[in-house]
């Protein structure tokens, strides 16, 4: 163990340059030791290899305190556990029940209603600008998530502008802010799921509740809202990846051509973008069940492992040139794609909606403002924290 790469999330240059300071551990050891304030010191998975065997096995498993709980009112604790905390039969189960409403070609199928959503938010940016930069994080990229959640679920038109808020305060903390978000959030959830099981309309939960009429196991009330914060959670990354996506092509101008100059080109944009700098640098860390050998390290029984997703979905092993960002990049062989929606049963269940809502949003953004330049080097932009590569502002020039 004391040949292990060791890092400290609290060194300045992790938070700088996660990529360089996990791809030289990568480079070491497919393993390492991650310091970790809030969860002490854990196992680090480094290569795409060992990452994805680890994500898939399950000998690692999530428990309580994978996750950093908020304190919430009593009556918010049935709700708060989702399907991204449960292993086993209790997720085998849930899993099978939601995932119809998830699918790619039902992503697809909501691209019309997200290509509105998308237009209203870029009406408003001109007038935002004031003649000079506009910041898209606030008007652009974080409301729209919530936005596409609201249609989702059925959310009324009244009560949206109270969701973006709590989107907003989900996207930006994790402190009494956030947790005081949470009992409007459950709330307008409870009434959502009661809406419609007394009448059904255009939206998942009605789909969810088609889907199981007439089948002896069907999700519960309980179930449905907490999908919908599940949703309201995992659907934030789409805030960071559009973000990410606007900063990664309008700082590498040759890439940007390329997809102006062959729009085909954006569903590779959107993976490559995921691969290169996607929001997740650490997976959730497991906790292994018994003692398990991973990468030719021997792991104890009860001791927490996390991935680095940051330097997995750079791991010459797998992607050539991995440093390079590349829109037009052929996916890897052998099904080896990048872990930036997880792998395994884990896997994002909300992958297929996050492409698309990143597809509409940068498409729209990209052919209504053909020159959209940066105000800003990206450098200045990037939030401090060692979880995840997102920005804190995002000016841009219309």
């Amino acid at each position: 163990m004391g040949d292990l790469p060791e890092i400290d999330l609290t060194d300045p240059a992790v938070v700088r340059d996660p990529f360089t300071v996990y791809g030289e551990a990568r480079e070491r050891s497919p393993l390492a030791r991650l310091a970790m304030p809030g969860f002490g010191t854990m196992w680090l998975v480094t290569r795409h290899a060992e990452a994805r065997d680890m994500l898939s096995d399950p000998r690692f498993a999530l428990r309580a305190d994978s996750y950093l709980r908020p304190d919430v009112p009593e009556d918010c604790l049935p709700y708060m556990r989702t399907m991204g905390e449960m292993d086993g039969p209790e997720h085998t189960r849930l899993r099978r029940l939601v995932s119809p409403a998830f699918t790619a070609r039902r992503a697809g199928a909501f691209r019309p209603r997200i290509e509105p959503l998308v237009g209203r938010l870029l009406d408003g940016l001109p007038g935002r600008a004031g003649g000079g930069p506009v910041d898209l994080v606030p008007h652009f990229t974080r409301p729209l998530p919530m936005d596409v959640i609201c249609e989702l679920v059925g959310i009324p038109e009244p009560d949206r502008p109270r969701w973006r808020e709590y989107g907003a305060t989900v996207a930006a903390s994790a402190g009494a802010e956030f947790a005081a978000a949470i009992p409007g959030i459950m709330a307008g959830a409870r009434a959502a799921v009661a809406r419609r099981r007394a009448e059904l309309g255009d939206d998942v939960i009605s789909d969810l509740v088609r889907l199981q009429t007439g089948h002896a196991d069907q999700l519960t009330d309980a179930e449905m809202v907490t999908l919908i914060w599940h949703l309201v959670i995992a659907g934030q990354t789409p805030a960071n990846l559009v973000a990410n996506a606007v900063a990664a092509l309008l700082s590498h101008p040759g890439q940007l051509a390329a997809l102006r100059a062959d729009p085909a080109l954006l569903p590779r944009a959107v993976e490559e973008v995921m691969r290169w700098g996607g929001p997740a640098l650490l997976s959730v860390p497991r906790f292994t069940r018994e003692d398990v050998e991973l990468g030719g390290v021997r792991i104890p029984a009860g001791e927490a492992v996390t991935v680095s997703i940051a330097a997995a979905n750079r791991d010459p092993r797998v992607f050539g040139d991995p440093d390079r960002f590349d829109i037009a990049r052929a996916p890897a062989g052998g099904g080896a794609g990048h872990l930036g929606f997880s792998h395994g049963p884990h896997f994002c269940l909300g992958a297929s909606l996050a492409r698309v809502e990143t597809e509409v949003a940068l498409a729209a953004l990209l052919r209504r403002f053909p020159g959209l330049e940066l105000a800003a080097t990206v450098e200045e932009l990037r939030a401090p924290d060692p979880g995840n590569w997102r920005l804190t502002s995002l000016p841009v020039n219309l």
